[in-house]
């Protein structure tokens, strides 16, 4: 852990508080702890929505509201998280017990994103708002300056694939957890009738998406 803050130029003033960010609620549960990384992950993704937020609206100063929200979503996006996780690094110090719990690789996935939230979330709670920025402005923001695009359409894809065949696709919700301010919905792609792909997300929105791109890839879509 004191070699992932020195990468970051992090002098911890807590740093257990940066350990409970990487606890995944399967490894808590494994070994009696009662703690996890939700409430941090809660935490770190209104605070990258709001740093994120504030830097688009300096640098598109003439765009409106529509326009910086879509720009926001490609870089908040599941996707995005995963990446930036695995970028920087964060997915190998995740504590959880794969095995044991039967957690799917989509899963873990899912969970590399959480962690980058929580991270971002320790960081916010031990090093204040400015530490937080100046994290986002090192590692995150040049990938909103080179334009990087991590969220694509794949529901209109898949819409496409099925007008086109002739066949239905429909989306079913199969599990929603979490507080009413911070829901995790898992969704079920179904085509001509048939369980194609499945998406673990925020919203429902996100949770289609990444169905919908478990699906393409099946049929061998481009």
């Amino acid at each position: 852990m004191e070699e992932l803050l020195e990468k970051f130029d992090i002098v911890p003033n807590n740093i257990e508080i940066f350990k409970v960010a990487f606890i995944h609620g399967s490894y808590s549960t494994t070994h009696g702890l009662d703690h996890d990384y939700e409430r941090l992950e809660f935490l770190g993704d209104s605070v990258l929505n709001m740093l994120v937020s504030d830097y688009i609206f300096n640098k598109y100063p003439l765009l409106e509201e529509g326009n910086l929200t879509k720009i926001r979503a490609n870089y908040v996006c599941q996707s995005a998280l995963i990446y930036y996780s695995k970028q920087l690094g964060l997915d190998k110090h995740i504590k959880i017990n794969v095995e044991e719990h039967n957690i799917t690789q989509n899963e873990v996935l899912s969970i590399s994103a959480d962690i980058f939230e929580s991270f971002l979330g320790a960081i916010y709670i031990d090093q204040g708002i400015y530490k937080a920025r100046e994290y986002l402005e090192n590692n995150i923001y040049h990938y909103i300056d080179e334009n990087k695009i991590f969220f694509y359409d794949y529901k209109s894809i898949i819409k496409e694939y099925g007008d086109s065949e002739e066949v239905e696709v429909n989306y079913e919700t199969v599990k929603e957890y979490g507080v009413p301010h911070d829901k995790t919905f898992i969704i079920r792609i179904l085509v001509d009738g048939k369980p194609c792909g499945q998406g673990k997300g925020k919203n429902k929105k996100e949770a289609e998406q990444l169905a919908a791109q478990q699906a393409i890839e099946r049929l061998n879509l481009n």
